[in-house]
């Protein structure tokens, strides 16, 4: 049934920390201090060869292993002080225009300095700015502001688009979906802008209410709930020197399915003539890559369509190569996996780049001449993030990040240089300059264990068969220190289960936090396992959980639980699961099918029947209650409301945007019903998640009832 990983720390697989006596306190469970965190902010280049970062309270500029001191906090305060402003506490996050310039915010006001003239200018207020987008060459801003869409020089502004009652310009659409998470997008020379306008006046109103106040408020808002009316998005384009605006003609015809197409991955040619539109239909099984002419808004040509029985997702727009106007590169999951395809603007496939059992995660960029392409992908390890470069000519792959783990990169402007910090369950946090061939040249920056005084669990990560008998599942198994043999503990599973997740991964802790070390701590095992339904494992393992959300999550989870209790340490009496969101909606679905097994379950802000979730995820997975009425009834978990036993603890929001309170609502109204108790808790001014003080509060919650109820 099971496979346990040969575990070494070379390969960052699994650790056992080292054991000292100190004990994490409640108070320090939201503490930056214990997380390894970089004390080099703002790290990255600035220029070819020179690295800046802010330590403390100084700039530094200049060659990798240089102190080259370019600006104190208390310089800049001088220089602010003299131009009537306040003082600043901390230097602010920086951004090089090159390497004389750059730019912050402070005091609700865009400021640039220059390093060689120590001159500080203001460039414009920002105090009214929403959604600010910054163009490059022109260095325009757009923003939104009052429900309008305005792009000013730094001088006067210019309304674009005017506040309109339902309709929504130059804002996020979709509902966060497809990759999307701005309205505005800057054509490569900065003199146009495509933006979003979202007509929502046809989706039904959802109340929520605010009672803060003596006679509480209601605050209603657009929710297109799955197999309701979905809004209607078109993308007009702003021309900055005619002052003029177009919009694009994306529709065929006037029909319904054409006004709730799905407007995505948009995307500008270098020579700013055309935008590239990724067009996916409501039902999400069919995708038209379209040419848009942006003089006239015209169609120019569909270049390709992707279909699937499922679904299609595209996260990712279409990235040029430098010096070749004509070709670009798209990620696809056509063939099983996210991989990298060569296109030439009429629509002509080149050739597929990658291919292979791993998945490609983004394109980070090229090299000037466009003769490198640099990308991320889990090619090493399905738990990993590595950066690759691949050479355009020979189709040849280096690995520029050799150490295991989980990287993020910031690469030079020439292309042959990067800033790689990563981290694994072995090393906290370690930053190092390397070639983009793959050859370290200096170590930057070393965290060291902020745990290793403290009296550490045991991390395990490992794989064991799915519910199918074939498919390897990656597990994280916490056990606390110090074990003592001859005990069994109690345990908790903490869960997800769902797409756009990857609970379990080969970094510092193992992908967990520091709740999850104070559990193991006070004595309690803690188990994750990513299940079929999850990310990066290939679109077979994600999509096979379509129209029927939680059946084959749960079969994955109950080997999990089959594992767990194979373990001599394990008290199988003693078991309880929780999870948030997807995993809240799974905790729940486990607790129901399983009283028998899970004495205890905590699920915060679950969706308990998908037909009150939002048309673009819901739909994607599900597709409609009229088109899958046997998966939405077999999901719901309203009509199981009568198989509860023991302890349940369901937590909410009150003015949760993304899983309507609703929905916990109804499932305490049918436990009711079934004459089944439950524990039930509100967080009244929070939303989808519970953030800020008052995390701490929820950490104490949920820790006193495993103490009263599970251990």
């Amino acid at each position: 049934m099971k496979k346990i990983l040969v575990l070494t720390a070379a390969l960052g697989v699994a650790v056992f920390l080292s054991a000292q006596n100190k004990m994490l306190q409640p108070d320090q469970l939201s503490s930056r201090a214990l997380y390894p965190l970089p004390q080099m902010r703002n790290l990255g280049f600035a220029g070819n060869n020179q690295i800046a970062y802010i330590n403390d309270t100084v700039l530094y500029m200049g060659p990798a292993g240089s102190k080259n001191v370019v600006l104190t906090l208390s310089r800049l305060n001088r220089i602010l002080s003299s131009a009537g402003k306040e003082p600043l506490e901390y230097l602010p996050r920086m951004r090089f225009l090159n390497e004389r310039e750059i730019e912050f915010t402070a005091h609700s006001e865009l400021l640039r300095y220059n390093f060689r003239t120590r001159t500080l200018a203001k460039v414009d207020d920002v105090l009214q700015f929403n959604n600010l987008d910054i163009a490059p060459v022109t260095h325009l801003k757009a923003y939104t502001h009052n429900g309008s869409l305005c792009v000013t020089d730094g001088t006067t502004p210019i309304i674009v688009a005017h506040n309109d009652d339902g309709i929504v310009y130059g804002e996020s659409v979709h509902r966060n979906e497809f990759g999307i998470t701005k309205g505005t997008f800057w054509s490569p020379m900065g003199n146009l802008l495509a933006f979003y306008r979202m007509d929502e006046s046809m989706v039904a109103d959802y109340p929520l209410v605010h009672t803060d106040r003596r006679i509480a408020t209601a605050a209603p808002f657009k929710y297109p709930m799955a197999g309701m009316k979905s809004h209607e998005v078109t993308v007009g384009i702003y021309n900055s020197i005619t002052q003029q605006t177009i919009y694009l003609n994306t529709r065929r015809d006037t029909t319904v399915a054409e006004r709730e197409m799905y407007l995505t991955n948009i995307s500008w040619s270098p020579d700013e003539r055309f935008i590239y539109i990724a067009k996916v239909n409501r039902e999400q099984n069919h995708l038209w890559l379209e040419c848009y002419d942006a003089a006239t808004g015209q169609r120019v040509r569909t270049l390709f369509e992707e279909q699937n029985d499922r679904y299609v997702e595209p996260l990712d727009g279409l990235h040029f190569r430098p010096g070749h106007d004509d070709e670009f590169f798209w990620l696809s999951r056509r063939d099983g996996y996210n991989h990298i395809y060569h296109y030439r603007t009429d629509g002509t496939l080149l050739s597929q780049l990658t291919s292979g059992p791993y998945e490609v995660s983004s394109i980070i960029g090229f090299d000037p001449k466009g003769k490198k392409l640099f990308f991320y992908s889990n090619r090493e390890d399905p738990i990993g993030k590595y950066a690759y470069c691949l050479n355009l000519s020979s189709k040849q792959t280096t690995l520029m990040t050799p150490q295991p783990g989980t990287h993020r990169v910031t690469i030079n402007n020439a292309g042959t240089l990067l800033i790689d910090t990563y981290s694994n369950t072995t090393t906290p946090s370690r930053t190092v300059l390397s070639t983009t061939e793959g050859r370290e040249k200096r170590v930057l920056e070393e965290i060291p264990n902020p745990l290793a005084e403290y009296a550490n669990p045991t991390l395990r990560i490992g794989t064991l068969k799915a519910a199918d008998g074939t498919t390897d599942l990656y597990y994280r198994l916490i056990t606390p220190p110090h074990m003592d043999s001859t005990r069994r503990y109690p345990t908790l599973i903490y869960v997800y289960g769902g797409p756009h997740s990857q609970l379990v991964t080969n970094e510092w802790l193992g992908g967990t936090g520091l709740y999850t070390y104070f559990l193991a701590q006070q004595g309690y095992v803690v188990f994750t396992l990513d299940n079929r339904g999850t990310s990066n494992r290939g679109f077979e393992f994600e999509s096979c959980v379509h129209r029927n959300l939680g059946d084959i999550q749960l079969a994955d989870q109950m080997e999990g639980v089959k594992y767990l209790q194979s373990l001599p340490f394990v008290d199988a009496n003693r078991m309880g699961v929780e999870g948030w969101s997807f995993g809240g909606f799974m905790t729940i679905t486990m607790k129901l099918a399983h009283p028998e097994i899970f004495k205890v379950a905590c699920a915060g802000g679950p969706v308990i029947d998908w037909k009150w979730y939002e048309i673009m995820y819901g739909e994607r997975y599900m597709d409609t209650p009229q088109e899958n009425p046997e998966g939405y009834a077999a999901a719901s978990l309203l009509s199981k409301a009568d198989q509860l036993e023991g302890r349940l603890l369901v937590i909410h929001g009150a003015e949760d945007p993304v899983v309507m309170w609703q929905n916990s609502l109804e499932f305490i109204d049918a436990c009711i019903k079934a004459g089944k108790q439950v524990d039930y808790f509100v967080y009244p001014d929070h939303q989808h998640n519970v953030l800020g003080r008052d995390r701490l509060h929820l950490y104490a919650k949920m820790f006193d009832y495993y103490e009263t109820f599970l251990k």
